[in-house]
């Protein structure tokens, strides 16, 4: 490295003395310069070297100070360990001092602590919360203070602790009306009168409501149960006074009570059979209508073919009256014109008497088929789903398995009367069907008797 600096150096000095020797005129003045020059050069080493040995004192001087400000705060950190320890001494002895001076009154104020904590947990759950929210700040103190073992709980303080466990205890008992806000099912904020049942439900005109007790709002249920005799129970709990009213009670404290609100009302469970489920309830319709129209149409020839069974003549409003004027009008034939007369007769009655039946039971044959065809399909959607989400949550599963069995429920719905009013109707219709044929063999009896003899 010296010998690079001393290459460097005397590049310097040639490239100096070059350059001074363009600008001087003659070697005298050359040399002044060169004197000059060196004159300068000293001066400015000197100058350097004074701010160096200025530089490097002040450094030794902050050096000095930085020591001694170690030493100093050394110094305090023992005193402050020290200063620790003894106030750790200080208040291990203070804590025993202090349990020594307690003595079983610990054991009371860790009760004290205990209940507070479950007396808290339990009033902000509870109905009664609302008519009270003070005792919750109460509750909060009187346990910091307990577990904190800074303060000691007063006298006044347990007997607080009591009066609002009794308080609680009471309310649960009573039924109180008072006046709140309460938040609709369409969002308005109205300020009406609400009857507490105790500790399980609350209640206004228009139905159940519902107390959360995070926010501590008060909020009518987005929808009512519904079985209208829990509604207007409601209402006759608002309007009761001395007397006794029925009331539906939920002991769970709405757990029943979410379980018929979120049940699905007869409407919905209609629409999650979807199209299978619309034309299974059409059908069903239509069968029900012309079994309606069969039915009073066969009592009539019910009604008819009694009267006529009563009266010597013939009259052709009925099928058994038309078959006797048959008769009638073939009164001197043979015994086999009068019989194949009769038949004929009765044959051209049996269309009447027999059609929209086969309608009907093809109805009560289809309408399960159908259902299963809802089924299958709904099935085979659900495990579409589960292909691509998995099977990890078994409500989403039991729902599509749910929406799928409602197309069977529909077409059972809708097969089992139809089977019912098949019988029946297809009974009336044998009826008198049965009716005509006796009636009809009875006279081919009677007519070969009378011609035979």
């Amino acid at each position: 490295m010296k010998r690079i600096a001393i290459i460097v150096a005397a590049g310097l000095l040639s490239f100096g003395v070059a350059q001074a020797q363009d600008s001087a005129s003659s070697m005298g003045e050359l040399l002044k310069q060169i004197e000059r020059g060196q004159a300068r050069d000293s001066q400015e080493a000197r100058q350097r070297e004074a701010r160096f040995a200025q530089s490097r004192n002040e450094q030794q001087n902050l050096l000095n100070q930085s020591r001694a400000e170690r030493n100093r705060q050394e110094r305090n950190s023992e005193r402050l360990e020290q200063l620790f320890e003894d106030n750790q001494a200080s208040i291990v002895a203070a804590r025993a001092a202090l349990d020594e001076r307690l003595g079983a009154l610990k054991e009371l104020f860790g009760v004290l602590q205990t209940v507070s904590g479950d007396a808290q947990g339990r009033f902000k759950e509870s109905l009664t919360n609302i008519q009270f929210p003070d005792r919750e700040k109460f509750l909060v103190e009187l346990g910091s203070k307990m577990a904190g073992a800074s303060e000691l709980a007063s006298i006044e303080d347990i007997e607080r602790l009591w009066f609002e466990l009794q308080r609680e205890v009471t309310e649960s008992g009573k039924i109180v009306r008072f006046v709140r806000d309460v938040t609709t099912a369409q969002g308005e904020i109205i300020n009406t009168d609400i009857v507490r049942v105790g500790v399980f439900n609350i209640v206004f005109e228009d139905g159940f409501l519902r107390y959360d007790s995070t926010t501590t709002n008060i909020s009518e249920l987005q929808r009512q149960p519904e079985q209208s005799r829990y509604t207007n129970s409601t209402a006759d709990m608002l309007d009761a006074t001395s007397s006794p009213v029925t009331f539906g009670l939920d002991v769970t404290r709405g757990g029943i009570l979410a379980l018929l609100v979120e049940s699905p009302t007869v409407k919905e469970r209609i629409n999650q059979g979807g199209i299978v489920g619309y034309c299974i309830i059409g059908l069903g319709l239509v069968g029900l209508l012309i079994a309606i129209w069969r039915w009073i149409g066969l009592s009539s020839a019910g009604r008819k073919v009694s009267a006529q069974l009563k009266s010597d003549s013939a009259n052709t409003d009925n099928p058994l009256g038309r078959v006797l004027a048959a008769y009638e009008s073939n009164r001197n034939a043979d015994t086999e014109t009068i019989e194949l007369k009769l038949s004929e007769a009765a044959l051209k009655e049996m269309p009447d008497l027999t059609k929209g039946l086969l309608f009907i039971k093809v109805i009560s044959v289809v309408a399960p088929l159908m259902g299963l065809l809802g089924t299958v399909t709904g099935m085979i959607k659900t495990f579409q789903v589960i292909t691509l989400y998995g099977a990890g949550d078994p409500k989403m599963m039991a729902g599509g398995i749910s929406q799928a069995l409602m197309t069977t429920v529909l077409g059972l719905v809708v097969a089992i009367p139809m089977v019912l009013i098949h019988t029946l109707v297809s009974g009336q219709s044998r009826k008198i069907v049965n009716i005509i044929h006796s009636q009809s063999a009875g006279i081919v009896a009677q007519h070969s008797e009378k011609h035979g003899a």
